[in-house]
C-alpha cells in the first residue's frame, strides 16, 4: 500500500460525484487525477438529497467503476452519507434539512441496492436509529456503518456500537459552532474511541490546527483517520464550485464555505496538502501519517469484507448482474 485511502471523496478537480450529468470522460480525468495526487482508494461519496437523485447519482458511480477500468481502479466504493442524518440546525451540516428523512429500512436498502454492490460505507445519526436495527441489517450485509451530523447521546452511541457501528465521521464537524460546555457530541464520541475509529478533516480549516492536534492525542492511534470530504474544488484553488445543488465558494485561504458564508461546505483541500499541514502544523511524524491516510482506513473497509476483487457483490443487496445502468 503506497497511496492514500479516503473514505470521504464528494467530488475533485472539478468533477462532482453529486451531479446529475456526468459523462464517461468526466469519470475518467477525475480517477486519472486522483491517482496522480497519490490517491490509490477511494469512496466517492453521494449526500443528502431527493431520494430519487440519490439513487440516481449512486447509480452512475457504481455504473462508472463498472464500466471504465481507470475509474475502477481508484474508485473503490461509495460512501452514502445521509439522508438519515439530523435536520437540526448545525447538526445537519451542508446537508439540505429539507431532504433529511427518518430512519427506514426500505430505504436504506433501496439505495444501498442501486450501488449494485459498489456501497462500502453510510454514514447516519444514531438518534435516527434508535434501537440499532438498521445498523445491524446494514453491517451484517458488509457495510460500514459511521455515525455522523447527529446529536446523540453516550447511550445511542453504544447502543450502535454493539450493533456494529465501527466509525464516527468528521468529528469537530456536522455540528454547532456553540456546544455544550461539557456533555456534548465531540466529547461523547472522545470517551468512546477505544471502541470506534474516529476521522477528521485535516485542513486547517475544519478543525483549528491545534485542536485537531489535542483530539490526535486523545484518540488510539489505530483508530484515527483522515479523511478530505473534498467537493469538485479540490485541487482548483479559489472560485465557485458546485456540490449537489447548491453553490459553494472557496476563498483565498482555500476554505470552502456555503454561499451565505454560514458554514464550511466541503473542502478544497487534497490529501498531500492535509499531510503536509499535519506534519508541520500539527507536529505528527511520518510514521502516524501513514497509519492515519492509509493503513487505517484500509483495516476499517478490509473487516468489512474484501476490497480489490472488481467482481465482488454482495448477492443480499442486490445482483450486480440485474442492476440497472443509471
Amino acid at each position: 500500500m503506497t497511496g492514500f485511502v479516503d473514505l470521504q471523496v464528494n467530488g475533485y478537480a472539478g468533477v462532482d460525484f453529486n451531479a446529475d450529468d456526468l459523462t464517461d470522460d468526466q469519470f475518467a480525468s477525475v480517477a486519472d487525477r486522483l491517482v496522480a495526487d497519490g490517491n490509490e482508494i477511494v469512496l466517492a461519496t453521494v449526500i443528502t438529497a431527493p431520494i430519487d437523485r440519490m439513487l440516481a447519482r449512486i447509480g452512475r458511480i457504481a455504473q462508472a467503476i463498472e464500466s471504465i477500468p481507470s475509474v475502477a481502479r481508484v474508485i473503490r466504493g461509495i460512501h452514502i452519507e445521509g439522508p438519515f442524518i439530523s435536520r437540526l440546525a448545525g447538526y445537519v451540516g451542508a446537508h439540505p434539512a429539507s431532504h433529511v428523512v427518518e430512519a427506514d429500512a426500505a430505504v436504506a436498502d433501496r439505495l444501498v441496492d442501486a450501488g449494485c454492490g459498489r456501497v462500502r460505507l453510510l454514514t447516519l445519526a444514531p438518534e435516527q436509529d434508535p434501537a440499532g436495527r438498521i445498523t445491524r441489517r446494514l453491517t451484517e450485509r458488509g457495510i460500514i456503518v459511521a455515525a455522523g451530523h447527529c446529536d446523540a447521546s453516550i447511550d445511542q452511541l453504544k447502543c450502535l456500537i454493539d450493533q456494529g457501528m465501527s466509525l464516527f465521521t468528521h468529528l469537530g464537524n456536522g455540528c454547532p459552532a456553540m456546544l455544550p460546555r461539557h456533555d456534548n457530541i465531540v466529547q461523547r464520541v472522545l470517551s468512546l474511541s477505544d471502541r470506534l475509529c474516529v476521522s477528521f478533516i485535516a485542513d486547517g480549516h475544519h478543525v483549528p490546527d491545534f485542536v485537531l492536534a489535542n483530539y490526535l492525542r486523545c484518540i488510539p492511534t489505530q483508530n484515527v483517520i483522515i479523511v478530505t470530504d473534498a467537493i469538485s474544488a479540490a485541487g482548483l484553488g479559489p472560485g465557485r464550485y458546485s456540490l449537489g445543488d447548491q453553490m459553494v465558494e472557496v476563498d483565498s485561504d482555500g476554505a470552502a464555505w456555503s454561499s451565505d458564508r454560514k458554514h464550511f461546505a466541503g473542502c478544497a483541500t487534497t490529501m498531500p496538502e492535509m499531510t503536509r499541514i499535519l506534519k508541520t502544523r500539527c507536529g505528527v511524524n511520518e510514521e502516524q501519517i501513514e497509519k492515519w491516510t492509509r493503513h487505517n482506513p484500509l483495516r476499517l473497509i478490509q473487516s468489512m469484507g474484501e476490497l480489490y476483487s472488481n467482481t465482488t457483490r454482495n448477492q443480499s443487496l442486490g445482483d450486480a448482474s440485474t442492476c440497472e445502468s443509471a
